[in-house]
């Protein structure tokens, strides 16, 4: 018995040796703490690794770029210019194309004014099972018969009333020499006389007198009739097929360009089509009621060449602001010359009023928001269609800008749209 107790007590001696052994004890806390830190921090998988060598790479890009020693803001202006300078010449070509190709562009754009203004009585026609080559056809004679009508009454109202209106512009012009004469001018006879007579050699000057000057202005007017003759037989031709066949043409047009683009780019283009229908539309209806309105108030005052100036305002109304204005002016002074300063105020404030009904009521509730251009971009539309093609710039830059407007806003819409989740609404 005592012999096993021996050989416990030298088992528990031995254990207590291999246990506080200095080699073992460094063996298991370095096993220990291994364990710990695996434990805590566990192996990151292969995709985190690169997705961490992406992130490094990426922000050690803009560190190695920036080095280059150009300011970012100065980056950002250098590629504003140079798009903005591509811009800017493709619009200066488009432009000089025009300009070359102007006795086929001023025909083709007139005739795109005219079939937005005859499509809907060619709708109309259909709509009641007639053959559209034949509503076409009695809608183009039709507007043709009326437009000649009508011009050749103004014509004849203009004609009947130039005695008058001279008359009365030598009786304006006497008293005019008079209130010099003994107002607070006190001009003499000779001095009058001497103003009158440059005008007379200016006006001399200017038109010409010489056989060369004659005959060079003979063959210019007789190439302007030729030209205008064959610009209007294009303009009664394209506005048939116009009519007739738009919609295959620009679907014939849009199957050109990519397969992406064509169903956006047939959208856009019915947008801009109705745009510019619904602004000729409105603009015919406000020319015709300022026509009437102020031919009304010109009669009714007894001025000279009411029908002829009614006629004007009723021009004068397609082109936006301008137009009205130039229009009211002629009417004013003509009210001047032939009556006396109460007629021409009474007709300054007939014209004041009807311009103030058109802007803020005629204007807003027939055109709506489908052709609804900032007078801002109004006036900088038609003083820029003056500098580059005068009065039919003018004419033509409106409607120009109503188109664009429209067929921007469908792109847009159509791009926004194709962005947002499914589910996203308003």
């Amino acid at each position: 018995m005592s012999r096993i107790a021996r050989m416990g007590a030298r088992a528990r001696r031995l254990f207590e040796a291999v246990r506080t052994n200095p080699y073992i004890e460094r063996y298991e806390e370095v096993r220990r703490r291994n364990e710990d830190q695996y434990q805590l921090e566990p192996a990151k998988p292969e995709d985190d690794e690169a997705d961490d060598m992406d992130t490094d790479d990426t922000d050690s890009a803009p560190a190695q770029g920036a080095s280059d020693g150009v300011p970012h803001g100065l980056k950002v202006a250098g590629g504003w210019s140079w798009r903005l300078i591509v811009i800017a010449a493709a619009v200066i070509g488009i432009l000089y194309l025009a300009n070359m190709l102007a006795i086929v562009v001023v025909p083709f754009v007139v005739s795109m004014l005219l079939a937005a203004m005859l499509q809907p009585l060619v709708t109309l026609l259909v709509r009641i099972h007639v053959p559209r080559t034949l509503a076409v056809g009695v809608v183009l004679v039709g507007g043709i018969m009326v437009v000649s009508s009508v011009l050749t009454y103004v014509v004849g109202q203009f004609i009947s009333g130039v005695p008058q209106l001279a008359e009365n512009v030598t009786t304006g012009v006497l008293k005019i020499q008079n209130w010099a004469k003994t107002g607070p001018l006190h001009l003499t006879d000779e001095t009058i006389e001497g103003y009158l007579n440059e005008a007379s050699d200016y006006a001399i000057s200017w038109v010409g007198t010489d056989a060369a000057g004659a005959a060079e202005t003979a063959a210019d007017t007789l190439g302007i009739v030729l030209t205008s003759v064959s610009g209007l037989f294009l303009v009664l031709f394209t506005t048939f097929f116009l009519m007739r066949d738009g919609r295959r043409i620009w679907t014939f047009l849009t199957r050109m360009l990519p397969a992406p683009a064509q169903e956006p780019m047939t959208r856009a283009g019915d947008a801009s089509w109705s745009s510019l229908v619904s602004f000729v539309r409105a603009t015919i209806l406000v020319a015709i009621i300022d026509a009437v309105g102020i031919g009304i108030g010109l009669i009714i005052m007894d001025v000279p060449l009411a029908i002829p100036l009614a006629a004007l305002v009723f021009l004068g109304a397609f082109i936006p602001i301008i137009g009205a204005t130039v229009s009211g002016t002629v009417a004013v002074l003509v009210a001047l010359v032939g009556g006396d300063w109460i007629t021409a105020l009474i007709v300054l404030g007939i014209v004041l009023a009807v311009q103030q009904i058109e802007s803020h009521v005629l204007q807003p509730v027939l055109m709506g928001r489908a052709v609804s251009i900032h007078p801002l971009a109004v006036v900088l539309a038609v003083a820029s269609g003056v500098v580059l093609a005068d009065v039919f710039g003018a004419l033509i830059a409106v409607p120009i800008v109503a188109v664009l407007n429209a067929g921007i806003k469908e792109l847009n819409r159509r791009t926004g749209t194709s962005q947002e989740p499914d589910n996203v609404t308003g």
